[in-house]
């Protein structure tokens, strides 16, 4: 191997032992305290095999896969509660459902209209291009998280566990990668955990994300990763931060 070969998106990580059960957290700090956020509608180049910018679909060219039936159900709700004012394809869903199976997998998805979610707005629609679930969460008054499917909810955060032989978890949070969307995800164009259009955010991850890290570690571990997170930061005003790999790209 070469000297100067240097590792690929090299990441700076914490952990810290649950203090309730037998389980290691394992945070990336690096992405965590990055600026990056959600630039959906602007600049977002979505995840097709080509530059798709001005489809504005983000993620949400394919059907998103559902965790379990709690999920299934909450969007069931949600979608009950929507009118045509704020989802776009409201008959189109109504007539014929808005659920599907997976081909490949079987797994239970939104269905597919106009090669993309059905759930998306396009360009053109009085409310604007995007999630009709969204809309319609923020028309109450309530938590977009709460009415969408878990996968839209999380992306680009990541929770991974492992448990070894002796039963010992390791759960660990971090960035969604493209190897989490399976082969797919390495055909997409652009991804937007790897390039630094989408870091242009006013607040790091970790207060970006606050309610959506919470519901998937739970509230009492988030308030330890902010606790940890601010103790790395103090350690660092002393040395050479590590960017996020996506800011060193040309």
């Amino acid at each position: 191997m070469s000297k100067n070969t240097q590792p690929a998106d090299p990441h700076e990580w914490i952990s810290f032992e649950d203090p309730n059960e037998d389980r290691t957290w394992v945070i990336d700090a690096t992405f965590l305290l990055s600026s990056w956020t959600c630039i959906f509608g602007r600049g977002c180049k979505g995840v097709l095999d080509a530059d798709a910018t001005e489809m504005e679909q983000g993620c949400c060219s394919y059907g998103a896969h559902f965790a379990d039936k709690g999920d299934i159900a909450t969007v069931r709700r949600s979608a009950a509660r929507l009118d045509a004012s704020q989802w776009q394809f409201r008959a189109e869903g109504l007539r014929s459902g808005f659920l599907d199976t997976d081909p490949d997998t079987g797994d239970t998805v939104t269905k597919l209209h106009d090669d993309a979610c059905i759930f998306l707005n396009r360009p053109g629609f009085e409310r604007g291009a995007g999630c009709a679930l969204h809309v319609g969460a923020l028309d109450a008054g309530e938590r977009p998280m709460d009415w969408k499917p878990d996968v839209c909810w999380q992306v680009p955060v990541h929770l991974e566990e492992h448990t070894d032989a002796e039963g010992h978890i390791t759960s660990i949070v971090r960035e969604w990668k493209r190897r989490d969307w399976g082969d797919a995800g390495h055909e997409f164009h652009w991804w937007c955990t790897d390039a630094k259009h989408a870091f242009v955010g006013s607040r790091p991850v970790y207060k970006e994300m606050r309610d959506e890290i919470s519901e998937l570690v739970e509230p009492h571990i988030y308030e330890l990763i902010v606790k940890q997170l601010k103790k790395f930061e103090q350690r660092r005003v002393e040395a050479v931060a590590l960017p996020h790999p996506a800011l060193k790209k040309r």
